[in-house]
């Protein structure tokens, strides 16, 4: 894969740079803030090849790229500009909900990876305790110990970076925020505190003697009334001063009020939660964990599964451990593996089979939406039997009220942070679960999952896609153009060249009208007027791009005659465009012909010829 030219695709069908405030990413999907969703070109984004899907929920928009997601976002932060887009204050119309999600999420996404470490950190030494490999009292145990309990330890200062840029403040004042309240000091006093009945006070204030190491309520609202105070505070700093006392006064009124007022509200708050959960676990432990594990792929589509985080964390925070939310993602992160699998097993085509069979070992090891967007969500029937299979497990988890204590990207490789309690029952309820959730998403998909095409053997043992009725069928695509006919290897653009968009083929124009080359629907017509998108009758996509790089045109020199939306046969006039005029600026005219859901078709043959008139069949789709 070309990361460097996905980047390039993705970036320019956003929007470009200027029409992203800001942008993120977690393990497999790029999180984008963007200005005017509207600007985006969804469908385009969604048929590039190197993506799996578009999310636009939860007040960020999602383009899904699985596992090489690292790669792609780093060429996007070479070629663009963005971080310096995220200090913009354009007015937020998103809705409350919207906002919140937005919120949650843009603060967890960057530290992900230290908690999956220190969690994975923690099975590793619960599995070498476990099989007596090392004892709790040697001192590898005590300093592997205090490595993995550092990320959980001082994750109130790891919120408080990811925090302060959402909320767009200074980072580094927001950690110090942080390292007031875990200070070793303030620790100190508070245990004396308690110890003697003494209380404390600043200024005469008093602070309630509260721990915040693993918290993440109060120092989330900490940083948010500090991104209040920064401004006020650069409002009335005098500017010779400014340097010193701006950074003064948002550290000690932030400090003062965060121990005083916001720290305990939300150590309270987040106590309330945590009891709130043990008396649901007391009356109906099965209930959270079986609908997690049904919907959990669900919220992963729309990207509030991360709102569900902080809760899990909150949970082991003021219990010790977690009984609803990690083994309720569990029994869903697997399952989404399992019904993978099954199409995997089932599927005849070979290229499902392997896009089926890496994703759904990585969706058993704790990443699924290679499994969600790759295949379950694909091809709808294994998703449902995902969902069946997570119910499942979820409930027998909830019923033995199986609990996590350490966290981790849920999966079979953190089956350790179970490991806990007074025997290894817990371990082994948690492994059964799993296995539950697997074997049903399996069978159910199995049951359920059928290729649209086998695949047969003919007489010389070569495999070829049939329909079971009739043997083959045949789409044929006319040509929208008049002209020389070029293979896309010829495109003077990488992305049509490579094939990344989808087969098909090019034409030199030589005359200035593009015609429909099926019988169908418009789906998408470019505001430039350079691009449409239509969808035949038969089901084949196809995107008819005038040009190269024309949509720096913004429309000039196009004439459009149809709308999004509008029904058209073979030979009806789509696009008018004036070939001189084009030229004169110093545009290419070759036009690219793609089948854009190519993955769907044993194979797209063009024709061999090296002329077309337009109407004339050019393309043939098995």
């Amino acid at each position: 894969m070309n990361y460097e030219n996905l980047a390039k695709e993705i970036l320019k069908n956003v929007g470009g740079q200027e029409n992203v405030s800001n942008l993120t990413h977690c393990a497999t999907r790029l999180r984008f803030n963007l200005k005017d969703v509207s600007k985006a070109n969804t469908e385009t984004i969604k048929k590039t090849k190197g993506v799996m899907g578009v999310v636009d929920k939860g007040g960020q928009y999602q383009v899904i790229i699985g596992n090489d997601v690292n790669h792609v976002y780093k060429e996007i932060m070479k070629i663009a500009n963005i971080e310096g887009n995220s200090e913009s204050k354009e007015v937020d119309d998103r809705k409350t909900v919207a906002k919140v999600i937005d919120t949650i999420t843009g603060i967890f996404t960057p530290i992900l990876p230290a908690i999956t470490a220190a969690g994975m950190m923690k099975a590793v030494l619960a599995l070498l305790t476990a099989f007596k490999l090392i004892s709790t009292d040697s001192q590898s145990y005590q300093i592997f110990n205090f490595m993995a309990d550092a990320a959980f330890y001082f994750l109130p200062i790891f919120l408080a970076n990811s925090a302060a840029k959402k909320f767009k403040c200074n980072p580094y004042l927001a950690m110090m925020l942080g390292g007031i309240l875990l200070h070793p000091t303030f620790v100190t006093m508070v245990n004396t505190a308690k110890e003697t009945g003494e209380s404390l006070a600043i200024f005469g204030l008093p602070i309630t003697l509260a721990s915040y190491s693993s918290s993440v309520l109060p120092i989330i609202l900490g940083v948010w009334f500090m991104s209040y105070v920064e401004p006020i505070a650069d409002k009335i700093s005098p500017k010779a001063i400014k340097f010193f006392t701006k950074p003064l006064i948002t550290a000690v009124v932030s400090g003062i009020v965060i121990l005083v007022v916001i720290g305990p509200i939300g150590y309270i708050v987040s106590d309330k939660v945590g009891l709130g959960i043990k008396t649901l676990e007391s009356y109906a432990s099965w209930l959270v964990p079986t609908l997690l594990g049904g919907l959990t792929p669900l919220l992963v589509m729309t990207g509030t599964h991360y709102g569900l985080i902080p809760i899990g964390i909150n949970n082991r925070m003021t219990m010790g451990y977690d009984t609803i939310i990690y083994p309720g993602m569990l029994a869903s992160n697997v399952s989404q593996g399992g019904a993978a699998l099954a199409v995997a097993i089932k599927s005849k085509n070979k290229e499902i089979k392997q896009l089926a069979s890496s994703a759904g070992i990585t969706a058993v090891c704790g990443i699924t939406e290679p499994a969600l967007y790759g295949v379950n969500l694909r091809f709808k029937t294994p998703l449902y039997a995902s969902m069946i299979g997570g119910a499942a497990g979820g409930l027998f988890l909830g019923l033995f009220r199986v609990s996590n204590y350490s966290g981790g990207s849920p999966g079979f490789l953190t089956l350790p942070s179970y490991i806990g309690g007074e025997s290894m029952m817990n371990f082994v309820y948690a492994c059964i679960g799993a296995v539950i959730s697997v074997v049903v998403a399996f069978v159910a998909g199995l049951i359920l999952y059928k290729d649209k095409v086998e695949a047969i053997e003919d007489e010389n043992s070569e495999e070829v896609a049939v329909d079971k009725a009739p043997l083959m069928n045949k789409i044929t695509i006319a040509s929208p153009l008049k002209g020389e006919v070029l293979p896309l290897t010829e495109v003077k653009d990488e992305t049509f060249a490579s094939e990344m968009m989808g087969k098909g083929i090019a034409i030199n124009p030589t005359e200035g009208k593009v015609v429909s080359p099926i019988n169908g629907t418009v789906q998408m017509i470019f505001k430039t007027k350079h691009a449409i998108g239509l969808k035949s009758e038969d089901g084949a996509e196809i995107l008819i791009h005038i040009g190269m790089d024309t949509v720096q045109l913004d429309g000039k020199y196009f004439t459009a005659h149809v709308k999004d939306g509008d029904k058209v046969k073979v030979g009806d006039t789509l696009v008018e465009f004036d070939m001189d005029a084009i030229k004169k600026e110093g545009y290419e005219l070759v036009t690219p012909v793609i089948i854009t859901n190519t993955m769907d078709y044993l194979e797209i043959v063009p024709k061999e010829i090296k002329s077309v008139n337009a109407g004339e069949d050019i393309i043939t789709i098995l």
